[in-house]
């Protein structure tokens, strides 16, 4: 898929259990569409299971899921108004609003994050030959785009763990998706991926080599965003869309739930074992590290991200203002209190 497909071209990932819902809401009102694009993966599990259960239509909206396969495609068709929001990398919205994006777009893009969502799930993930940072001198990196998403994570990773920047390569793959089958292949010989990959790389023998929480500290990864001039206008599709999360983010904790959360991902992931879903349970589903229940934004991991952002993006540009990409005005509406 390139990044100028059209918007037919993108697959749909409108569950049949979401088309099959009704078109009016629980109190009769006719339900309000929303255009949502984010990457593929596990960590849409709390959109799954908002559609699948029927929390957003609750609270009167219906989402279309579609995949973007990478970055650039995702970030250029959101701020064109090809798509209403975007589950994305925090870093992706503060790049293209600081003018730094992977690809050119049309003046300043109005974008503002609505919703938090967790700290990334970013593990550096390796072949299996791979056993320390050492042996990665003189390696390919893969990452989704060079300048933007979790390229400067990797950079801090390897600086972290004794590399000079020069001793590796840093090569475009495609989104978290691409660029693991690239790892199932061996074509690089590590990158980042987002939770449950990294489970599933682990499950056919790749390495975990760094944890990116563990070694970043506060760490904001992806949130909900969009644009404000349409955030304005749609004002009930915001809160809607984050109250349908927040109550799915309630019904994946609660431990009631499990065995039918773990058979809901697997319906959406239909190549992952049961292992492999057990585990992906244990890990997004942490208490301290999984999501963030209430997808409330991390200001602290914000201001990592303006930091990585200061330290590998343009020279001389220093970015300090988390508030300055937020917009929580539909957050504290939808949660008061």
């Amino acid at each position: 898929m390139n990044q100028g497909m059209g918007r037919r071209g993108a697959v749909k990932l409108a569950l049949g259990a979401a088309l099959a819902m009704p078109a009016l809401g629980a109190v009769g009102q006719t339900l309000r569409p929303i255009e949502l694009i984010t990457f593929p993966g596990g960590f849409n599990w709390p959109i799954w299971v908002a559609m699948e259960k029927g929390f957003f239509a609750r609270h009167g909206v219906r989402v279309t899921l579609t995949p973007t396969p990478n970055s650039t495609f995702q970030l250029t068709n959101l701020i064109s108004g090809r798509f209403d929001m975007a589950v994305t990398a925090i870093d992706n919205v503060i790049a293209y609003m600081e003018g730094q994006g992977e690809a050119s777009v049309q003046g300043t893009p109005d974008l503002a994050v609505v919703m938090g969502g967790d700290n990334g799930f970013l593990r550096l993930v390796t072949v299996p030959e791979i056993t320390s940072f050492a042996e990665l001198r003189g390696k390919e990196l893969s990452v989704d785009a060079l300048t933007t998403g979790y390229a400067f994570v990797l950079r801090k990773l390897v600086e972290l763990g004794g590399l000079r920047q020069e001793e590796v390569s840093y090569v475009r793959a495609g989104g978290v998706l691409q660029r693991y089958q690239a790892l199932l292949e061996k074509r690089h010989a590590g990158t980042l991926l987002i939770s449950p990959f990294e489970v599933q790389a682990e499950a056919q023998g790749f390495r975990v080599l760094a944890d990116a929480a563990r070694m970043l500290g506060a760490y904001q990864g992806l949130v909900s965003a969009t644009r404000r001039g349409w955030a304005e206008g749609h004002r009930a599709e915001v809160v809607g869309y984050i109250r349908g999360t927040v109550d799915a983010l309630s019904w994946l904790y609660d431990p009631a739930n499990r065995e039918e959360a773990i058979a809901l991902l697997r319906r959406n992931v239909p190549t992952m074992s049961e292992q492999v879903a057990a585990n992906s349970y244990r890990v997004l589903l942490d208490p301290s590290g999984g999501f963030a229940p209430r997808a409330a934004i991390d200001i602290p991991g914000i201001s990592t991200v303006l930091g990585l952002r200061s330290q590998f993006g343009p020279a001389g540009t220093t970015l300090t203002d988390p508030m300055k990409y937020l917009d929580l005005r539909y957050y504290r509406e939808a949660l008061p209190g």
